[in-house]
Order: C-alpha cells, then sequence, then structure tokens
C-alpha cells in the first residue's frame, strides 16, 4: 500500500496475522506471556468464526430458508474441525517461533478464519434480503421496490462454490496439523507468579524524583482517625492508589510507608506484595510473621485468621497491600474481618492497575495517580544514563539537549525514564542517542524487553475479545480524542462484539459499553468525559507494538486491510483492489471533492463515517449499495436530500444526519430500516416532518432530534416504537 505509518495520514487495523520476534535477550518472564498473549489472539479469530457458523445455521433452520442447498454438512463439518484446532492452538503457539512451519500454518489457519467470516457476510445478507421480502411488515410502495438493489448479493450456487472451497482449504489445515503432533490438552501452567519480582518497603529517598504534592495528599488521609460509612464508622478504611502500570503507584506506597508521620502514627506498619495470585494463607502468615517477629507452624487458613486476629487486636496498624489484582471478594473478605479488631484509626494502603479491585476492596478513598511532570521523567533519566558518564565529554552538551527531547516522549512513566535511561546508559555517541528520540518506543527492541512486559500483566487480565478491543486502538494517531460511540461501534463492525450463543444482537452497544468500562478501569484509557477519552502515549506504543508485525505483512501483501482510519487527507488509491477484506472506513474531515465510485465494492463494510465532508448534495448511490454497511455517520455533509435507495441498507444500526440543515424531508424508504436502532436528526433545523412508516422501525432507541424547529407533524403509530 505504501502508507507512511508515521505521519497519521492512514493509520490501520490489520488482523490476520499476530507474530512477535523474541529476542535471545528476553527475559523469560516475557516470553512466557507473549506466548500466551499470541494464543489467546489466535483463540479470539477461530473463535468468532466458530460462533458466526453456529449462529448463521440455527438463523437458516429457524427462518425455515433453505438458501444454500447441500451445504450443511460442508457448514457442520467447518465448525467441528475449527473447534477441534482450537484444542490444539496452545502447544501450536508454544512451538512456533521455533518451527517457522508451524508459523505459516497458524497464518493459513488464521486467514481461513477471516475468510470464512467474509463468506458468512454474504449468506448472512442473502438470509436477511429473503426474510424482509417475505416480512408483512416490509411494504414499500410500488415505485420504490424498483429502488432494491441485491446485485452484489452472492448466488446460492457462489456461497456453496465458495463453502465448498473454505472446506478444502480446512481440509488441508487439518491434514497439516497432524503431521506436527500436537499435545491436545488444557492451556499451559501459568508460571507468573514464580516469575515476578515481589516490592518490599526498602526505599532509597535520594533517587525518587517529584511526587512530594501526592505524598503531603496521602499523609493527611492516613492521619484521618476515623472515617464514617452509610451506618457506622469504618475501621480499617481503606484507601487505594490506582493508575497504569509503571506509573509509580508502589514507589508511592513507599514513600508513604517511610514518612517520618507515619511511622509516629501507627503502632504497627506491615508491607505485604500480593501480586497476581491472592494467596490467602501467605498473606495472613506474612501479616502475623510481621506483627510477631515469627509465625507458628499453621497451614490451615480458620487457624492462621484467628492467630491474625490475636496478633493485630487493639493495635493501631497500616497494611499496605501493594500490586492486588484479584477482583473476587470471597478471597478478601475473611482477611477484611479478621483485621476489624484492629485500634481506631487503622488503615489499609493498597496499589493497583485497576478501579474494579479497588471499588471490591471497599476503598474509601481513591487516588488516581498521575503523570510525573517532563521535568521529574528528565531527571529520573538523566540520573540512570549519566551514572557514570564524565560530563566533561565534548558532546555531553549535545546529548544532554537531547535527552531530555526524549524524556518527553516517556509522558510522566516514570517506568519508561528508567527503561530508556538504562538505554542511553550504553550507547555513547550522539547518532546513538538520536536514533532513540528519532524512533517510536514501540519499535526499540529495550522496550519490548523490559517496558511492555509490565503492561502485559495489565493485558492477560483480560478476555480475548476485549484483548482485541484494545489492540484495535492502535489505529488512532497519538494524543487522539476518541470518540467513544464511535470506537465502540467500529468494534462492532470488526465483530469483537461478538453476539451470544441465542444469535441475539440487540445488546452489542451494551456489550461495548462493558468492554470499554472494563478498559477504562484498568488504565488503560485516561481522560474519559462521559463522550471522549485519551491513550496515554506509551500504552498505544504497547497497542502499537502489539499489532506491529500485522502492519509489516500489509505492506507486502496488500489485501488484508479491515480497517482504514484517514485524517485530514485521503491518498488517492484505490481501495476496492487493495481493501477487499475493509470493514470501517473513516473519511471525517477529510476535505472530499467526492465520494469514490468504487466504494460500491467494499461489499464487506459495516462502519463509514463521513462526518465533516461539504461535498454532498445528496447522498451517493454507491453508499446505497453497501448492504452490510451498520454505521454511517453522514454528519455536516451539507445535504439536501437523502435518496430513496438508502432502504436497501437492510443492516443499518445507526444513522447519523446531524447538522444537515437544508435536509427539508426523509424519504419513507428509510422505514424499511428494521434494524435501526438510532437515527439522528439533531441540528436538522429545515426538517419538516418524519415518514409516516416510521412505526415500522420497530428496533428503534435513540431519536435525538433537538433544534429541529421545522419539524411540526409527528405520524401516528410512534406509540407502536416501544424501546424509543
Amino acid at each position: 500500500m505504501g502508507f507512511d505509518l508515521n505521519t497519521g495520514l492512514a493509520h490501520l487495523a490489520i488482523c490476520p496475522t499476530i507474530k512477535f520476534p523474541i529476542s535471545s535477550r528476553h527475559k523469560s518472564l516475557s516470553i512466557k506471556y507473549f506466548e500466551k498473549q499470541i494464543r489467546i489472539m489466535a483463540d479470539a479469530i477461530v473463535s468468532i468464526a466458530v460462533q458466526r457458523l453456529e449462529t448463521l445455521v440455527e438463523k437458516q433452520i429457524g427462518t425455515k430458508i433453505n438458501l444454500v442447498r447441500g451445504v450443511k454438512n460442508e457448514v457442520s463439518y467447518l465448525s467441528s474441525e475449527l473447534n477441534a484446532i482450537r484444542n490444539v492452538l496452545d502447544d501450536a503457539e508454544r512451538r512456533r517461533y521455533k518451527e517457522k512451519n508451524i508459523q505459516y500454518w497458524l497464518k493459513k489457519l488464521e486467514d481461513t478464519s477471516y475468510d470464512i467470516d467474509n463468506v458468512l457476510d454474504e449468506w448472512n445478507f442473502a438470509i436477511l434480503k429473503l426474510e424482509i421480502q417475505g416480512s408483512k411488515d416490509f411494504v414499500p410502495r410500488p415505485k420504490v421496490r424498483s429502488y432494491l438493489n441485491f446485485s452484489k448479493v452472492a448466488t446460492r450456487h457462489d456461497i456453496a462454490k465458495k463453502i465448498k472451497g473454505l472446506k478444502e482449504r480446512l481440509d488441508r489445515i487439518v491434514n497439516e496439523k497432524d503431521r506436527y503432533d500436537f499435545i491436545v490438552g488444557q492451556p499451559p501452567v501459568d508460571h507468573r507468579e514464580s516469575d515476578r519480582v515481589r516490592s518490599t518497603s526498602l526505599l532509597d529517598v535520594s533517587e525518587i524524583h517529584g511526587r512530594q504534592v501526592e505524598k503531603d495528599v496521602l499523609v493527611s488521609k492516613l492521619m484521618i482517625e476515623g472515617v464514617v460509612g452509610e451506618k457506622e464508622l469504618i475501621n480499617p478504611s481503606v484507601i487505594s492508589i490506582v493508575g497504569t502500570g509503571g506509573i509509580g503507584k508502589t514507589t508511592l506506597a513507599q514513600l508513604l510507608y517511610n514518612d517520618d508521620t507515619v511511622k509516629n502514627n501507627f503502632n504497627e506498619r506491615i508491607w505485604i506484595c500480593v501480586s497476581d495470585v491472592f494467596d490467602e494463607v501467605r498473606i495472613a502468615k506474612g501479616i502475623v510473621e510481621i506483627v510477631r517477629g515469627s509465625c507458628p507452624n499453621l497451614n490451615e487458613l480458620e487457624s492462621l485468621l484467628k492467630c491474625l486476629t490475636d496478633s493485630i487486636s487493639g493495635k493501631k496498624f497500616l497494611l499496605v497491600m501493594d500490586d492486588v489484582w484479584t477482583e473476587d471478594y470471597t478471597k478478601w473478605e475473611p482477611l477484611k474481618k479478621s483485621l476489624k479488631l484492629g485500634g481506631p484509626g487503622s488503615k489499609f494502603l493498597v496499589t493497583t492497575r485497576s478501579e474494579r479491585v479497588a471499588r471490591m476492596m471497599g476503598s474509601t478513598e481513591m487516588y488516581h495517580l498521575g503523570q510525573l511532570s517532563d521535568k521529574d521523567c528528565w531527571a529520573l533519566m538523566r540520573r540512570v544514563a549519566f551514572s557514570g558518564r564524565s560530563c566533561e565529554e565534548r558532546s555531553c552538551e549535545e546529548l544532554l539537549d537531547i535527552g531530555k527531547n526524549i524524556a518527553y516522549k516517556c509522558k510522566g512513566l516514570p517506568l519508561a525514564a528508567k527503561v530508556l535511561g538504562s538505554m542511553l546508559l550504553f550507547k555513547d555517541t550522539v547518532e546513538e542517542w538520536r536514533n532513540v528520540l528519532d524512533s517510536e518506543i514501540w519499535q526499540l527492541e529495550e522496550a519490548e524487553v523490559d517496558l511492555f512486559p509490565h503492561l502485559l500483566l495489565s493485558y492477560n487480565e483480560l478476555a480475548p475479545t476485549i484483548k482485541h478491543c484494545f489492540s484495535y486502538c492502535a489505529v488512532f494517531p497519538k494524543d487522539t480524542e476518541i470518540d467513544v460511540e464511535k470506537l465502540i461501534r467500529m468494534w462492532m463492525a470488526q465483530g469483537y462484539l461478538v453476539s451470544s450463543s441465542s444469535g441475539r444482537e440487540d445488546d452489542l452497544e451494551l456489550r461495548g459499553k462493558e468492554y470499554f468500562n472494563n478498559l477504562r478501569m484498568r488504565c488503560f484509557f485516561l481522560d474519559y468525559n462521559g463522550r471522549t477519552c485519551k491513550m496515554h502515549d506509551i500504552v498505544h506504543d504497547f497497542a502499537q507494538f502489539l499489532r506491529k508485525t500485522k502492519l509489516e505483512a500489509a505492506k507486502e501483501k496488500g489485501s488484508v486491510y479491515r480497517s482504514l482510519i484517514c485524517q485530514k487527507e485521503l491518498l488517492l488509491l484505490d481501495l476496492c483492489d487493495c481493501n477487499a477484506c475493509l470493514r470501517v472506513l473513516s473519511l471525517c474531515e477529510c476535505e472530499l471533492q467526492e465520494i469514490p465510485t468504487y466504494i460500491e465494492n467494499l461489499i464487506h463494510l459495516r462502519y463509514l463515517d463521513l462526518t465533516d465532508n461539504m461535498l454532498m448534495v445528496q447522498v451517493p448511490q454507491s453508499i446505497c449499495k453497501l448492504y452490510n454497511l451498520e454505521t454511517l455517520y453522514l454528519g455536516r455533509c451539507g445535504l439536501k436530500e437523502i435518496p430513496a435507495e438508502i432502504g436497501n441498507l437492510i443492516r443499518l444500526r445507526h444513522l447519523d444526519l446531524y447538522l444537515n440543515a437544508e435536509l427539508q424531508e426523509l424519504p419513507e424508504t428509510i422505514c424499511n430500516l428494521h434494524e435501526l436502532r438510532t437515527l439522528n436528526l439533531t441540528h436538522c433545523v429545515s426538517l419538516g416532518q418524519l415518514p409516516e412508516g416510521i412505526h415500522r422501525l420497530i428496533n428503534l432507541r435513540h431519536l435525538p432530534n433537538e433544534h429541529t424547529h421545522c419539524l411540526h407533524q409527528i405520524p401516528q403509530g410512534l406509540e407502536q416504537l416501544t424501546g424509543l
């Protein structure tokens, strides 16, 4: 394609292949984590295809439509074989780095899974067409029926032929699978706990930069004697420090733990590194050992908790629980109850990456830790990078200038400053430092070894489908203010918000909001204001890293694009030739002179955003042929007319006509859009009436119409829209 991925001109989400080049310098921790992550991604791709196959067969049976005669057995075969393949993906992913043939095998499997998904698009639409034409509710006027154009729909023979071809491809993949003697079984045992370095309370204050303001705020909260809840005094109360990996939560907790005021305020101070396995027995033993100086030889939790209660009773304590991950209240509850007899003013200080964890633990104070200043980041980086380096060197002043600019790339993340500082320590020339400055962090091998594994800890806590949703965000340029509603609709277009086993798709938007909130509460998104959010630059770099080999593969093979977002300008490319699989296309604010006619060939497109292209008097006919389209943004496009052919878009769920001030009416065919959930008419100030058949939009939930001053006629039947 020749896109310059660094200019922000075109940003891509390219989905068939994920693979990571693992350097010999990688620590065992990062290797294990990357292996697990990739297996889950491959499994998610196959799972989506399996679910769509099963759902579509159920739908065909349920509607009594025998669309593709003679291929039921082939479809069942595809589903069963893909399920069988899932059982060996663990072993395949563990071996892909050493055995190139297995890499190629996995690539073919992923490509075939996506091709199955594309064929199902064509089949599903054909079923929808027959359903609507046979529906009593679908009553277009005679002059309207002629607008229905299904010339792009595959015939029964076409679909049957493609399914047969996919079956043959999958046959070959299954036969190849048997050559590799894969082990069928459960996922490998997760050894994260043994690989993690546990924190301690020890701290060298001279190595800390910044955080004085945060420390003072939290010290004052620790000094408060009692916190009143809804009904009674909460003792001990819970204060949580929440923030993304590497932001400095543990360092701040160490500062508080070693503060003289804090030392003098508590009878007992206890530091426990919890880590990702919440082991109640180990935690209870650790508390007893610190308070008593030794711990009885007890292994039963009941006995340990009684001992713990006796040890802490009446003593005002500060218990620091560093790096908590569990969201399971049943794990936390016994410990919490056993510590209730501590002296008045006792406190739990919790550090966690997840707001969900902080809520589970009953936090009375939740402190979201922000970024370091650029000045403090540079001080931290400089201390590491110039350790033992003589500044009498001639190039030292130039290195200092470059170093300040590199520190800015850390965007206030202390861990990134340390990692880049340690990397610069071994680089002696100005050219080497400039190379670091000019490179994206996600392209640096040192970040791959030392920085990203820390972020991968949070990433691996996510469900497979939510992993897809996060890594997809690499398509946005850095510092983008992401519209959350649009992001969720992009996820939907990519198939990440898979429907339930019953095949119902009513709650996809709700599921998308749940996924977003899950990511936001784990600090993958920042600055959420109810409508938009941002990603920290390092988190964005991590998302880029997860997809980087996909981008490289796409440059070599130009037919695998599934998402294209253009900023300000549009390269004059033939999207038809090189984006046959495109599902998301955003041309927002591209100042287009016209919509390319070849857009009608993007038959898999589900999401199209043409907002702020003041070029159209009427919606082009080419758009009305995108029969898989689910989301269409036409806000601020200068529209004066909507063509009757809009009724062809029978899968459309969201139609945004915001601020088309000269639009006077909507065609009656818009009422054929039975899947429509949202029709945004806000600021359509010239719109005089709604279509008479609007009651046929049985799934309509949202009809924003603020500032439609000319809208004086509301048709009868609106009360039938019970979901509105």
